[in-house]
């Protein structure tokens, strides 16, 4: 298996390199007769896409999507849906001093390991160009989940954390500041750093807090597909994610049980959620929600030691265009994974009981 699809019944495989003619995908397993918002798509590539803000990489790319097949007036046909993203603003010119040298931190090495030969044109298919086509795919996901709410948004840049709980934020608010955080107050901190970051030739990381409502009961499958695997699993593919926590998380740890368990309601509601939506890996109705942590973009303008295909110990600086920080764009990738993940149980959970 060569690791480039994601999911079993509604599945993406993707391809293409940050530097290549075009990067794509196919998307198998959609059901016919989904109405697709071309709008919808695009908007969710216009937050995703480069050059957007002044505190994001300034490639400038359109990210216009073009459709090949399975889709008709409007419409899924339930065959492949294929589709294509062509990149028009690359500069490869700017990567051609990491030809035969290795980038601290990044892909270059173990891709030299794995394969013997390597794209180095913006770190080929290693780049987070790639999550292009899954913000696509998530975009047709989303249609599919008629009434799910799949809201993500920046709770953390550096030191600067957003302690309040997602129940006291006006998601209303994410999509008025170019970092995407619900607080406006603390998103223009946020902003402020992430600029001043940039003027060091450093980088910065952060967090996502990504919640799920109105998700249906039952979904998710027993031992090893449950639900919270498949959206850790979605979460770490994502370049430069290091961690992911769902419900209460790794602070959960440091409760009692009788302080932990979320007492029943008559209904079958809970009085707590620190299950986070998901009990036995199956989603219980519950706000799903988890955070994803994203590590310093390892591109820095700044010298630093390294090495050579020769083993030999040399000197090297960034060039190009690279994010300062990445939350800000990967809050529709956060997004677009867990629509995935959510429409792939969603069409398996028809065959689980007549």
């Amino acid at each position: 298996m060569a690791g480039n699809s994601f999911g079993t019944v509604f599945k993406l495989t993707t391809f293409g390199e940050s530097h290549g003619e075009a990067i794509g995908g196919i998307i198998d397993g959609c059901p016919a007769g989904v109405s697709i918002d071309f709008d919808a798509i695009e908007a969710e590539m216009q937050r995703r896409k480069p050059g957007q803000s002044a505190i994001v990489t300034q490639r400038k790319e359109s990210d216009s999507v073009k459709f090949l097949s399975g889709i008709f007036e409007g419409k899924t046909t339930g065959t492949p849906i294929g589709f294509v993203i062509d990149n028009t603003n690359q500069k490869s010119g700017d990567y051609s001093h990491i030809k035969d040298t290795y980038r601290p931190s990044h892909a270059d090495y173990t891709y030299d390991q794995k394969y013997g030969h390597r794209d180095y044109r913006g770190g080929g298919r290693s780049s987070a160009r790639e999550t292009a086509c899954r913000v696509v795919a998530g975009a047709i996901a989303k249609q599919l989940l008629k009434g799910v709410a799949i809201t993500a948004y920046v709770s953390s840049v550096g030191e600067l954390t957003l302690d309040k709980p997602y129940s006291a934020l006006d998601f209303n608010k994410i999509e008025t500041n170019p970092v995407r955080c619900a607080d406006p107050e603390l998103a223009t901190q946020m902003e402020a750093y992430i600029k001043d970051i940039r003027k060091q030739g450093d980088t910065v990381g952060g967090t996502i807090t990504c919640v799920l409502q109105n998700v249906p009961k039952g979904l998710g499958e027993p031992v090893f597909d449950k639900l919270h695997a498949d959206l850790g699993k979605a979460m770490l593919s994502i370049n430069a994610v290091k961690g992911f926590e769902y419900g209460s998380g790794f602070a959960g740890t440091q409760l009692k049980g009788s302080e932990h368990n979320d007492r029943f309601n008559p209904d079958g509601s809970t009085q707590t959620n620190y299950s986070g939506g998901v009990q036995g890996g199956i989603s219980n109705g519950a706000d799903i929600y988890f955070k994803v942590a994203f590590k310093p973009v390892a591109t820095l303008m700044q010298t630093q030691e390294t090495i050579n295909n020769l083993g030999e110990v040399v000197a090297m600086k960034g060039k190009g265009r690279h994010d300062p920080c990445v939350v800000p764009r990967a809050v529709p990738i956060v997004e677009a994974m867990a629509a995935l993940v959510l429409a792939d149980f969603y069409l398996r959970s028809r065959l689980s009981k007549l």
